[in-house]
């Protein structure tokens, strides 16, 4: 008897084959493709009798400005939600951007779910029924004749960091616990209730081999606990089975296996369809038993859309395109992020100048009016794990609504902190993580593929120098490895040199003020009161006029790098980048070719 468990993760409302950013369509994404693969995989298992389950891990509510529509339209039903029931799916998990639009509207797009809604280690006091601990799903199998029941079980986990990301979203209201001891927990309690298959839907990825209390990338000691037959991970936006983590302690790459176990990662967006396909066997007694398992990714690249969905989301789609389309303002500079890591991202200026502008405005009349505004502001758009199409790109001219989520595509919250000099130095440190180690004698790949390019913040208002000639003083998760290593230098403010007891305020989103990225200033930064403010609804502010301009980001790029003579560093970006190389000859760059996921190669002179 075979099982095959189907699979999407980390959706972000990507219901449509379509980028909302740029108004166009994108043949590499869309529920309206998966779709098409999972009938055909479903198909295909039926007509060979096997029994097929279809599951959702997480992150699929929020993501795009179709989704950010979808939410305000109270008193409709919710399309996704109307996709899952189309689709068949037979439960769903929950991610940490799920809860990103408040308890409040999760529970009333979940009302609507046509499957089990799981969620093992998040605990709602107000409403506990908002979601399941765990699920049974039966299934009824006909053995040489007879009628034999298989049970499947069927829990689900999320980062516990979820409570510090969305602390602004979940109060005191829900506790988050770590997933490998619910997960301990869960399937004790499934095994007790007689399921056969336990499958996990975990929203985690691949991370430390060992167990640790809150884990946020628990995959590889999750797999290892005994009981578990299925994980479907995801939340990193990777896939598995592939290449990536090729090299990793426990993990067959190749063939998608931890401790043996089938794993998938269904990449982002609705890029992949996962599929797991499990032997089962009688056991004597009523039992079953698990063998030869079986791990398969499907890209959706060039499967046709789905004629049902299409139809199904068209309304919405065309409202979408409708507001995304609304002038606002207009810009002299083509704004792009194709150059984040080495040179000014002026795309990443207009968002640090429009926070800061939000800040002073809130300042006044208070005690810290007095004191030197900074602004934060990471890449949301850099390539990396979703591929070489995710980039800023808004040429010269009208800048519309969907430039707004172009350049903050995630609505998080305005936060200030005060900080010394001594934190903003760390804070430095912590994003010269995203750096190599240059190596003189060969080319050195500048970014760091594990450290995640979101994580990369620069502050505008200074001025300082990294240098890659020595290895990172803290690691990905904030611990100092390095005492001795100092990669940032020559730190000014005003042309003059940065002090430890020097104070600022600094304006940045939620989620690095809640602790976000492991920045190890956050635990001593000293928050600073503001009214709710939607960084989206800011930066729409700012680029309207209803907020003064600022002149923050005015100048060169913030940070340089210290020279290097003779050392040679690849940058990969966008072959769209081509067109702006003017903007980085200090580099003197040369394009090298395109690597197999289709980023430009770009060899800089350090």
């Amino acid at each position: 008897m075979q099982l095959r468990i189907l699979a999407t993760s980390d959706l972000h409302m990507n219901l449509r084959s379509f980028d909302y950013y740029s108004n166009k369509p994108e043949p590499t994404i869309g529920l309206t493709r998966t779709a098409g693969l999972i009938r055909e995989a479903r198909e295909q298992a039926e007509a060979d009798g096997a029994i097929v389950l279809l599951f959702d891990n997480g992150d699929s509510l929020q993501g795009t400005p179709l989704g950010d529509l979808a939410v305000e339209q109270i008193g409709h039903p919710h399309p996704l939600m109307q996709a899952f029931e189309t689709l068949g799916y037979d439960a769903i998990g929950l991610g940490n951007h799920d809860f990103g639009f408040g308890l409040d509207a999760l529970g009333r797009i979940l009302s609507q779910a046509p499957c089990p809604v799981i969620c093992s280690n998040v605990h709602y006091h107000n409403d506990p029924t908002a979601w399941q601990g765990h699920a049974v799903l039966t299934q009824k199998v006909a053995i040489a004749g007879k009628k034999r029941e298989l049970k499947v079980g069927v829990f689900s986990v999320l980062p516990p960091q979820t409570r510090n990301w969305e602390s602004h979203r979940l109060n005191e209201e829900v506790r988050i616990h770590d997933i490998l001891d619910c997960a301990r927990q869960s399937v004790t309690a499934l095994r007790s209730k007689g399921c056969d298959v336990i499958v996990a839907l975990a929203h985690t990825g691949l991370g430390p081999s060992a167990p640790a209390p809150d884990l946020e990338n628990a995959v590889i000691p999750l797999a290892a606990i005994a009981g578990i037959d299925a994980v479907i991970a995801g939340h990193t936006h990777l896939t598995l089975p592939g290449a990536d983590h090729t090299g990793r302690q426990h993990v067959d790459a190749e063939r998608g296996l931890v401790h043996g176990i089938p794993v998938v990662m269904p990449g982002s967006a609705g890029s992949h369809l996962g599929i797991v396909d499990l032997t089962l066997t009688a056991a004597e007694g009523q039992g079953w038993s698990v063998s030869a398992p079986k791990a398969e990714l499907r890209p959706v690249t060039n499967a046709p859309e789905d004629p049902e969905l299409v139809s199904l989301f068209s309304k919405l789609h065309s409202t979408t395109q409708e507001r995304a389309e609304q002038p606002i303002g207009l810009t002299d500079q083509h704004l792009h992020s194709y150059f984040s890591f080495c040179a000014k991202d002026r795309a990443l200026a207009v968002l640090a100048d429009a926070q800061a502008s939000a800040v002073r405005q809130n300042l006044r009349g208070t005690d810290n009016e007095g004191l030197p505004v900074l602004s934060a502001a990471a890449p949301s758009k850099f390539g990396g794990r979703a591929g070489p199409r995710f980039y800023t790109d808004i040429p010269r001219g009208v800048l519309r609504m969907r430039h707004v989520a172009d350049l903050n595509i995630f609505p998080n919250e305005l936060r200030a902190v005060e900080v010394s000099g001594a934190q903003v130095f760390d804070w430095l440190e912590m994003s010269a993580g995203v750096f190599n180690q240059i190596d003189r004698d060969a080319p050195t790949e500048l970014v760091n593929a594990d450290r995640a390019g979101h994580n990369f913040d620069v502050l505008f208002g200074l001025s300082y120098v990294f240098d890659l000639s020595v290895p990172p003083r803290f690691d990905a998760t904030g611990h100092l490895i390095n005492q001795q290593s100092k990669r940032v230098r020559d730190v000014h403010f005003e042309e003059r040199p940065v002090t430890e007891n020097q104070r600022f305020v600094v304006a940045l989103n939620n989620y690095r003020a809640s602790g976000g990225g492991h920045f190890p200033f956050v635990a001593e930064a000293k928050p600073i009161t503001l009214p709710s403010l939607s960084i989206q609804q800011v930066l729409k502010d700012y680029l309207t006029g209803e907020l003064p301009s600022d002149s923050l980001s005015l100048g060169d790029c913030p940070f340089r790098f210290a020279p290097l003579p003779g050392a040679r560093a690849l940058l990969s970006t966008s072959p769209k980048s081509r067109d702006h190389l003017a903007e980085i000859t200090r580099f003197n760059p040369k394009p090298v070719g395109t690597d197999a996921d289709g980023f430009l190669r770009i060899q800089l002179l350090m």
